[in-house]
């Protein structure tokens, strides 16, 4: 499993070698390498290679950003699938957690494993036009 690298454990008044990085993040010194070639600035082309903490910092996040998939209101991210999908049928359950939220819950198009999503009641007059909600 993908490890989740924080951003936030960088200093970004400091400069940092591969094997800092590599000590700061347990990751493999080939990992921060594939890095520097898919982007990752380093200040010169001199051993030990630095790079500088904002550097670092910017690349981690936009990695982060990168990987983000997005949902639109009537799509329901599947775990399995690691994708937004509509649920199939366009049919989801309504189950009521609080005054506030809803758990809307539906099945996966494509591997029909259960899919769910948390919902605010005051947003749900939008997506009962799209979904229908049972």
């Amino acid at each position: 499993m993908a490890k989740r690298l924080n951003p936030n454990n960088v200093k970004i008044h400091r400069s940092y070698t591969v094997s800092q990085i590599t000590y700061l993040y347990s990751v493999h010194k080939n990992t921060v390498r594939s890095w520097i070639k898919e982007g990752l600035a380093t200040t010169d082309k001199e051993r030990p290679l630095l790079i500088l903490g904002r550097d670092l910092k910017r690349y981690l996040q936009e990695k982060r950003e990168g990987n983000q998939k997005k949902c639109k209101s009537s799509e329901i991210y599947c775990v399995k699938c690691r994708a937004p999908k509509i649920p199939a049928e366009n049919m989801v359950d309504y189950k009521p957690i609080n005054k506030y939220q809803v758990r809307l819950i539906g099945l996966c198009p494509t591997c029909e494993n259960i899919i769910n999503k948390f919902y605010s009641i005051s947003r749900l007059e939008e997506i009962k036009g799209i979904l229908a909600v049972q």
